[in-house]
């Protein structure tokens, strides 16, 4: 008897309609795909179908269902033309475990922890130029304070000499990256279209420039080995047979963690900051435990953040042969996608899961395959702790010092580039 390898059902709206709901409202699109089809459906936005999944023990079986099975090389194909073809984004199987390994040691352990202090002076430097008086969005000051830390931890470039020149030449690649229409233009007239390559020449090569010149001096400084930046400790890193990484893989990799730390850090802050507004509670006992040196409710505040507000919508993957997913033969080239703001607001997982309650995390722990702001399984963010430990040190370091207070009303989920952003950037004032 034959097998049935048909996709499940979703909506049948023309592909265009889904895709403009999909970018305008990704939340409530998926909320009614769910409420109609169930936890598992097929939606129309792209070239191909995508095969959203929203119950855990699905998400389970994509993050264990084994590298050579659910590759997420071509499901990441869309950034290949700012990180490169040898980012860890891009890579499957063995190259990925390859490069994993290599790029892991940086991100665990005491070496992390000598960032605090980064971190602590670039939120200072970012609230001295915060108004006495009057609503301004957060977000630009979230994203001046995580590249000032990817500029000093991962890049090892201090506040002198290059600094300024090669600063300039990434905000303008990172402001141009962002852009919701930049990606359209590409998507619909193909990555190799004579005026999306022009213009991506344009943003790229002075940024291309400034990180392979950075690479060759970084290579022959005789303080190489003494240096704890990620750059320094990723040229003296050595895989099994003793080989390093190139000028190429290193500039991709810079390029990488450049993207998933910055945008993504900077933003899930903006969040935490426009929903704990909404109760002064919060941020009194926020500011308390900051005050006192603690750091559990802190914790707390992020994950509730990364739950609620999540700044990547979905993970995804695609299927190198059939297998069974959520009680469902799919077929080979399947892109399944584990939807995380839909797992996310399980009620059966978090209850009032609309409601903005840290507390939650005190009381039960995040679940492997139910809170997944970072993916999972062997293609977890690599720099999942690293991120969580930014944004505790940056809110208690801005709790600690002022208190803000929302300058307007909740603000909506909107798009930038393929990110979840506070529609306002995250409104503000200093409270008088």
């Amino acid at each position: 008897m034959p097998v049935d390898l048909s996709l499940p059902p979703g909506p049948r709206q023309p592909r265009g309609a889904q895709v403009l709901q999909w970018i305008a409202r990704p939340v409530p699109f998926a909320k009614r795909c769910r409420e109609r089809f169930g936890d598992m459906f097929t939606v129309d936005i792209d070239l191909e179908p995508f095969v959203f999944l929203a119950h855990p023990d699905a998400v389970r079986q994509v993050f264990t269902g084994g590298p050579e099975l659910m590759h997420a090389g071509e499901a990441n194909d869309l950034l290949r033309p700012i990180v490169g073809s040898h980012s860890i984004l891009l890579l499957d199987e063995r190259e990925h475990m390859r490069q994993r390994k290599l790029m892991l040691p940086p991100f665990h352990g005491e070496r992390m922890q000598r960032y605090r202090e980064l971190m602590v002076a670039a939120t200072e430097r970012a609230m001295e130029r915060w108004p006495a008086r009057e609503a301004f969005a957060l977000r630009p000051s979230t994203q001046a304070i995580t590249l000032d830390v990817i500029m000093q931890a991962v890049f090892g470039v201090d506040a002198h000499g290059e600094y300024a020149e090669l600063r300039s030449r990434l905000e303008r690649m990172l402001a141009w990256a962002g852009q919701m229409r930049g990606i359209l233009v590409s998507v619909v007239l193909g990555p190799e279209n004579r005026v999306v390559v022009g213009q991506r020449r344009r943003m790229l090569e002075p940024v291309d420039r400034a990180l392979y010149g950075l690479i060759a001096r970084r290579r022959e400084a005789e303080d190489l080995a003494e240096r704890d930046d990620i750059l320094s400790m990723l040229l003296l890193a050595r895989d099994e047979s003793g080989e390093g990484l190139s000028d190429a893989e290193l500039r991709d990799e810079l390029m990488t963690l450049l993207l998933a730390g910055h945008e993504t850090t900077a933003t899930s802050l903006a969040w935490a900051f426009e929903r704990l507004v909404r109760d002064p509670a919060m941020l009194d006992r926020l500011a308390g435990e900051a005050r006192a040196g603690e750091g559990a409710y802190a914790e707390a505040v992020v994950k509730e953040t990364l739950r609620l507000r999540p700044v990547l919508p979905v993970v995804a993957r695609k299927m190198t042969r059939a297998a069974e997913i959520g009680g469902r033969m799919l077929p080979a080239g399947t892109m399944v996608m584990p939807c995380i703001i839909l797992v996310h607001r399980r009620e059966d997982v978090y209850p009032e899961p609309e409601r903005f309650r840290p507390e939650r995390f005190l009381e039960t722990p995040a679940g492997t395959y139910t809170w997944i702001p970072f993916g999972g399984g062997v293609r977890r963010c690599l720099g999942a702790a690293f991120a969580q430990m930014e944004m505790q040190v940056v809110l208690q370091t801005i709790v600690a010092q002022v208190r803000l207070e929302a300058a307007g009303g909740e603000e909506r989920i909107s798009r930038r580039g393929i990110t979840l952003v506070p529609k306002r950037g995250g409104e503000v004032r200093l409270a008088a």
